[in-house]
């Protein structure tokens, strides 16, 4: 029983700190999803928040999990067991999203909400976007929405001969008055590459998680059965 148990103790740590890396990456990410959403639409920083909510709920699992084992309860592994089946049917559900999302029709509705999202930010530049468009600019090492040329049309930047300092290659005071010092490429195109990369990524935990929650199950299979086992064996 102690190498079953090992090893789903094993298991569980490991479960435990994919959880805690899941909210970790969703705290950091959220204001960077928040502020892509000025440029791609509202609901991005959502993602932040799924990733939190996924992470919060295998940290739980897992805790239930662990005390299960340590106290050798069997209902509280069988617990754990199903929750365990019913996330694994919920990632099936999600890949099954994603799949049909990877559609061409869905990602050329995608990219033309990006492209006609950002291409109205630069040209309101409101005071209330402008913090999160210089802040994707310079993250992203991009300038305009298909390009620096962008800002020359836009009506809420005024200074048509200038672009953003936030546009600079190397961001000095005043550096934005030369367009030659300026990025080239838009921030549409940073922000696709962005989101397909994280999109690629998201499907790669979720089938990393997958093949280890499968073994988590068998495992805590075979845990249940040794603790029912030794508790008859104790009873009689």
């Amino acid at each position: 029983m102690c190498s079953v148990k090992c090893m789903f103790i094993f298991f569980n740590t490991l479960f435990l700190a994919s959880g805690v890396a899941l909210i970790t990456i969703g705290v950091l990410q959220y204001s960077t999803y928040t502020q892509i959403g000025t440029f791609a639409g509202g609901g991005l920083s959502k993602i932040a928040i799924v990733l939190i909510a996924v992470g919060v709920t295998i940290a739980l699992i897992s805790l239930l999990g662990h005390v299960g084992a340590f106290v050798n309860n069997s209902s509280m592994v069988t617990c754990f067991i199903c929750l365990l089946i019913v996330i694994i049917l919920l990632e099936v559900f999600t890949g099954a999203a994603f799949y049909i999302f990877r559609s061409r029709t869905a990602l050329l509705q995608m990219n033309s909400g990006i492209n006609s999202k950002a291409q109205e930010v630069i040209s309101e530049y409101s005071p209330g976007n402008r913090h999160a468009i210089n802040r994707v600019q310079e993250k992203f090492s991009c300038c305009g929405a298909d390009s620096y040329e962008d800002w020359s049309e836009s009506v809420g930047w005024e200074n048509h001969d200038a672009v953003p300092d936030s546009c600079c290659v190397v961001k000095t005071e005043g550096c934005g008055q030369d367009k030659s010092l300026a990025h080239k490429k838009g921030c549409t195109w940073a922000i696709k590459l962005f989101l397909l990369k994280n999109l690629v990524w998201v499907g790669a935990v979720c089938i990393a998680l997958g093949v280890a929650e499968l073994f988590g199950v068998l495992v805590g299979v075979c845990l249940c059965l040794d603790i029912k086992g030794k508790n008859y064996e104790n009873f009689s």
